[in-house]
């Protein structure tokens, strides 16, 4: 019976390492997953919060609303990234909305960089940040 044993145990050499190895390489992708969910969160956050830091600029009194999209790719720039400001396309004009104010209407689009280099920008972002005209 002890013979038996060990011709079993003999077939079986080596296998902990492969399933070792699978699992780690599904373990990885799941981590790189969840944290490509982060950086997309985070940088739509910042871009975000920028195209709004960019409305709230240009709606000042003495200042241009075509100026607007300028601040926002500049705070992003501080924020993140010189790449990511720069795969940003973003515009500033004036806009009316119902009751009649006039508000400042910033608009971004781009994609969000992927932690893969080899990837590339997949995925999609779009935000818009307002703010009401001084004096309008």
């Amino acid at each position: 019976m002890a013979e038996q044993s060990s011709a079993d145990d003999d077939g079986e050499r080596g296998s902990a390492v492969v399933d070792f190895v699978l699992v780690s390489m599904l373990i990885v992708a799941l981590l790189l997953a969840i944290l490509q969910v982060a950086v997309y969160a985070h940088v739509r956050n910042v871009v975000t919060a920028s195209a709004q830091e960019g409305a709230r600029f240009a709606a000042n009194a003495d200042v241009d609303s075509a100026l607007g999209a300028a601040r926002t790719l500049e705070v992003v720039g501080r924020a993140t990234n010189t790449r990511t400001a720069a795969g940003l396309s973003c515009t500033s004009g004036e806009e009316a909305d119902p009751s009649g104010m006039t508000l400042v209407v910033v608009r971004c689009t781009g994609a969000v960089p992927s932690l893969l280099s080899a990837l590339g920008d997949l995925l999609p972002l779009e935000v818009t940040g307002r703010a009401v005209k001084e004096g309008a």
